[in-house]
């Protein structure tokens, strides 16, 4: 009688194992360094720049200027280092021959002309000052043009717009509410693209190392191959938990150097119904990954031949951001609908619109269901495939023949 063996201890094992290997940790890790190399190269260079661009401003440097639009206040000017000139062509050859820095020449309609300015080569980077001093003049005078300070303030943009909408009689959280959602999303294809190969190549190392058919005379294919998809799940998690760290780490300390965002997490609004469609969603569409690859990866005899299958079937469920914009714009559609019920294109496009709201609970019910129940049919197969082709080390699996094989 065929022992079964405790799942956990598989799972256990299988943890281990991957855990252990270098090229594991190899492939995980280099995502997250490489993120942390490009934040920390991107907040080195925003913090130069923005230093950069306040010694510009501030910094003082001799320039001439000519002022065909009369909108330059001479006091502004000369505050940060301007000497109004009589002769434009004799500013721009005084700057050519190397003795003025710069020359700014307004036109009479700055805000349909450009202001040309004609400055002395000091590298690409030092280079932007010119522009950000002549720029600087014409709005401080603008402002200074104007008797009232709102108004001023108004003129550069400097005021704030606050929005309140309301869904279903309630106040919307708006974006607080969409941003949780999402990032089950994002989860999920950062777990298709991690654990893709890994997925495939599941049920492959026995076979590879001629043991499958031992294995099998003491443990129930079921439990063998529950253990590794239960495994994939952990080792998936540690994979995207890795990725996070930098992700998390740059919001929190670097968020202005990054110029990303700014979004007070305290105000998410974690909704329930959506955070539940979208969980289940991730889990189902993750199984369904999961086992049609483990399924594809029990057929074939070798781990590169697995690798071809997993391209695709990794490949196939970024379709919706292709159509990214009908989703947003016409979610009932027919190239909407066709993505939201195809399987394997329906976890992420379900997920971007329950996110959005534009998933109904009909929809969302229909779309777990079929993950599941698919889920579950391609783990039957998959087991059926294991057993069957525990013995075909060289060649293709039959499909047919091993599903028509009686137990």
């Amino acid at each position: 009688m065929m022992a079964r063996h405790n799942m956990g201890t598989i799972v256990s094992f299988e943890v281990k194992r991957t855990l252990s290997k270098a090229g594991f940790w190899i492939a995980t890790l280099v995502v997250p360094v490489i993120m942390g190399a490009v934040i920390a190269l991107i907040v080195l260079s925003n913090t130069s720049a923005a230093d950069g661009a306040d010694s510009q401003v501030s910094g003082q440097f001799t320039f001439t200027y000519s002022d065909a639009s009369g909108y330059v206040i001479p006091a502004v000017a000369e505050a940060l280092g301007g000497i109004l000139a009589t002769d434009d062509g004799q500013a721009i050859a005084d700057v050519k021959g190397g003795n003025l820095g710069a020359h700014f020449a307004y036109p009479a309609n700055p805000a349909e002309e450009p202001t040309q300015v004609y400055a002395l080569d000091e590298g690409i980077f030092a280079n932007s000052k010119y522009a950000a001093v002549a720029s600087e003049v014409l709005i401080t005078s603008a402002q200074a043009a104007i008797d009232d300070r709102s108004l001023a303030t108004l003129v550069r943009g400097d005021f704030q717009v606050f929005s309140t909408t309301y869904k279903e009689g309630r106040e919307s959280a708006g974006l607080a509410e969409v941003i949780p959602p999402l990032l089950l999303l994002l989860l999920f294809y950062a777990s298709v693209l991690l654990m893709g190969n890994l997925m495939a190549t599941s049920l492959l190392e026995e076979k590879e190392n001629r043991v499958s058919e031992m294995i099998l005379t003491t443990m129930d294919p079921t439990t063998m191959v529950s253990g590794k998809v239960v495994s994939l799940f952990i080792v998936g998690a540690i994979q995207v938990a890795a990725i996070a760290l930098p992700v998390v780490v740059g919001y929190l300390f670097f968020r202005e150097e990054l110029r990303l965002p700014y979004v007070d997490l305290a105000s998410l609004s974690f909704e329930p119904w959506p955070m539940l469609v979208g969980v289940l969603l991730l889990i189902g569409g993750f199984s369904l990954v999961t086992t049609t690859l483990a399924a594809a990866g029990a057929i074939m005899p070798t781990a590169r031949d697995a690798g071809a299958i997993a391209a695709p079937v990794s490949i196939v469920p970024f379709a919706p951001l292709w159509a990214g914009a009908l989703v947003l714009s016409s979610p009932q559609s027919v190239v909407v609908q066709i993505l939201t019920y195809f399987p394997y294109t329906a976890a992420p496009t379900a997920m971007l619109r329950n996110g959005l709201g534009t998933l109904s609970a009909v929809e969302a019910t229909v779309v777990i269901v079929e993950l599941f129940v698919l889920s579950f049919i391609i783990f039957r197969v998959a087991v059926r495939l294991f057993q069957y082709g525990s013995i075909e080390y060289s060649q293709k699996v039959a499909l047919k023949a091993a599903l028509a094989k009686q137990e």
